[in-house]
């Protein structure tokens, strides 16, 4: 056994069975220890922001982390931008990064570079195997550091000598971290504020959006507690039989209007709202002038218990407040809008279906028909980072593969990583990709006015606008080996759309705006 099986069979033996790579020469040694090894499913992605993000996609529906393989330092650089969506949603992964051997990195070869530092500003745990005898202890390690809590990427460097060398031992079982419930007296603090309060809400995020932690905050909304959630989620459930929070406004001045009168703000599973970015004479937080703020869960800690903790402190009933199913009564027809085709995702969609939502000022449509659609869940941009919609519905539909997985994408964000659609083909994945064509960053043009630039003129429109050409994505999708269409109208996305849910396989539909 060299270094290289030692840590696949230390994965194994902690549950982590799915790597996403683009492996290069250092981590040879690993691609051929993945023979000896069958219950790890090795993925290729061609581009290792697909790895990464596909990667988050597994460990927010498994609840347990995959692990990445990624070639010396670019290879990491190049998958950051989706570790930083990883990081922001607590997202266990565990990257590998192969490095040149111990003995080689001081003569400074063309890929040599500082790893280490590299990955500090996304990894919540980072060490490199400088001897094939630590590999399985290391890596136990990061699998268990992965978990936090609340969890992140960790990332395991592996020098090709520690990976080509013997190592001696049996693989080593991590040791899981448990979330502790909150201080009780944490709980008889936001109990005391809420019956003092006159307009008091919870805000709720992390764990606390996962189907248990929705349930509890229902109570809470049936006791006259407005609950909000953070306006970017990492997985949640939506549609009938779901409690439907209000969300925080993605726009600073917005979110304070609504909040207006709010005298008490409750944080459980998450931390004070900030706008997303700096405006002139705007405020960056988005908390009432004279509203008073406590933490009854830290991120750390176990969310759902806490906030039934503080339903019962209440006298809430068992259950709160849930959606109905409801439907669209007739196909959309006619003009295209963001709004027609949600009622025909709504119509359509099945039970138990992954929506991987990347569609940025697209998105509201759907979201209207989606809050009364069959039970489904809901895996968002959390980051901010666009180009997460494709690689998060790879690692979806590889952790969950009897579930139907939606991959809602802008035009813009879906060129970042549009490498993912022939690893969907590849592995052959049950994802249908909607691409919102519109020709241009639209969030752009919004946000070029509230940042108080002023309107875009012929050069600064040139980095605006995504026509001229206008990107084929049927071509596109076509030469990567999925099934694909266009549509301009709501009634073609009605048959595509119903066609694809009925079927199993990637499909790509285009839909014109």
């Amino acid at each position: 056994m060299n270094g290289a099986d030692a840590l696949i069979q230390t994965l194994v033996a902690n549950e982590v069975t799915a790597c996403f790579a683009n492996p290069g020469t250092s981590e040879m040694q690993f691609v051929a220890a993945l023979d000896g090894v069958p219950a790890m499913r090795p993925v290729l992605c061609q581009f290792e922001g697909v790895a990464t993000g596909a990667a988050d996609g597994y460990g927010r529906i498994a609840g347990a982390p995959a692990c990445t393989l990624l070639h010396l330092g670019p290879g990491y650089g190049n998958g950051v931008a989706n570790l930083h969506n990883a990081r922001r949603a607590f997202t266990p992964i565990v990257n590998v990064i192969g490095d040149h051997a111990t003995y080689h990195r001081r003569y400074d070869a063309p890929l040599n570079s500082d790893i280490a530092t590299l990955v500090a500003p996304n990894s919540i745990w980072a060490k490199s195997a400088d001897t094939p005898d630590t590999v399985a202890n290391l890596t136990a390690e990061a699998v268990a550091a992965s978990y936090g809590p609340p969890g992140g990427p960790v990332s395991l460097i592996l020098p090709a000598d520690s990976a080509w060398l013997p190592a001696q031992g049996a693989p080593v079982i991590a040791q899981k971290p448990v979330r502790p419930a909150p201080a009780g007296a944490a709980v008889d603090a936001a109990a005391r504020a809420i019956k003092a309060a006159k307009k008091p809400v919870v805000l709720i995020g992390g764990q606390a959006c996962l189907a248990e932690g929705v349930r509890e905050a229902a109570r809470l909304q049936a006791v006259g507690v407005t609950v909000y959630t953070d306006t970017f989620i990492a997985r949640t459930p939506r549609g009938a039989g779901s409690f439907a929070p209000r969300k925080m406004q993605y726009f600073g001045e917005m979110a304070l209007a609504e909040l207006e009168g709010v005298d008490l703000m409750i944080y459980a599973g998450t931390s004070m709202p900030v706008a997303f970015f700096a405006y002139p004479n705007r405020p960056s937080m988005l908390v009432p002038e004279g509203c008073e703020t406590l933490t009854l869960v830290e991120r750390g800690e176990d969310s759902a218990a806490g906030l039934a903790a503080l339903a019962d402190a209440l006298g809430a009933p068992k259950q709160g407040p849930t959606q109905a199913l409801a439907l669209p009564d007739a196909a959309p027809s006619g003009k295209q809008t963001a709004y027609t085709i949600g009622a025909s995702i709504a119509r359509h969609m099945p039970e138990g279906a992954i929506v991987c939502d990347d569609s940025v000022t697209s998105g509201a449509g759907i979201a209207a028909a989606g809050a009364t659609a069959r039970p489904h869940e809901v895996l968002a941009l959390t980051g901010g980072a666009i180009g997460i919609g494709l690689p998060l519905a790879i690692g979806a539909a590889v952790a969950a593969p009897d579930r139907k997985v939606l991959s809602l994408n802008g035009d813009g964000s879906a060129m970042y990583t549009i490498q993912a659609l022939w690893t969907m083909a590849r592995e052959n994945l049950d994802v249908t990709v909607v691409i919102f064509a519109n020709y241009t960053y639209r969030i752009l043009n919004i946000e070029m006015m509230r940042t108080g630039a002023g309107e875009a003129g012929p050069s600064a429109r040139k980095l605006l606008d995504l026509g001229d050409p206008n990107i084929d994505f049927v071509a596109i999708a076509k030469g990567m080996g999925l099934p694909a269409v266009a549509c301009a109208d709501a009634d073609a996305f009605e048959t595509a759309f119903a066609g694809a849910m009925a079927q199993r396989g990637p499909m790509l539909i285009e839909a014109r705006l």
